[in-house]
């Protein structure tokens, strides 16, 4: 046996850079502030702890801007970068409008992930292209995040999923400046 070289062990196998891409998924504004001191990139999904009673949109928001807030004052040497998971629908053809078209008047919802934690869970946008891409523009959070992560239902098959996601790029995101 050989002896251990003096200091902590690293990690194997090792992966150069690793650290500088590991993304943390925060249900709460204290744990992205942790987060980002840890320098880690920061990912919120469609729900997080209700700690406003505000909108979804509105609380991610907030926890996005303490999350950055906190990255600045952690001091690392690299930018932040910031996803924000959305469920979207184009409704493009009929298919789409049987699918979605009842989601069009979609709302947050409150309730408890666990028995003593409130959360809020974001609404999904389903609409016309056009609809979307005012309803899109108006969310606070996809302003300050640096990446949308859709959401799509794996049940309806690979082909319909193409569909939503070609839609959305087809239609909706050359409105936002998204690329």
């Amino acid at each position: 046996m050989f002896p251990n070289p003096p200091g902590l062990l690293r990690l194997e196998p090792y992966s150069e850079g690793l650290r500088e891409r590991i993304w943390w998924g925060a249900a709460s504004n204290d744990t992205a502030i942790w987060a980002a001191e840890q320098g880690m990139h920061l990912q919120s999904s469609t729900l997080k702890f209700d700690e406003s009673g505000k909108p979804f949109h509105v609380q991610q928001a907030e926890q996005i801007r303490l999350y950055k807030e906190a990255w600045k004052k952690a001091g690392h040497g690299r930018e932040p970068r910031v996803s924000v998971s959305r469920s979207i629908f184009a409704l493009v053809t009929d298919q789409d409008r049987l699918y979605f078209g009842q989601q069009t008047k979609g709302t947050d919802s409150f309730g408890y992930i666990e028995a003593d934690k409130r959360a809020v869970f974001g609404k999904s946008y389903a609409a016309e292209p056009d609809q979307l891409i005012a309803e899109l523009a108006k969310d606070e959070a996809i302003q300050e995040a640096d990446t949308v992560l859709l959401t799509i239902p794996n049940t309806l098959g690979v082909d319909y999923n193409a569909h939503v996601l070609s839609s959305i790029l087809e239609h909706v995101a050359p409105g936002l400046g998204w690329r």
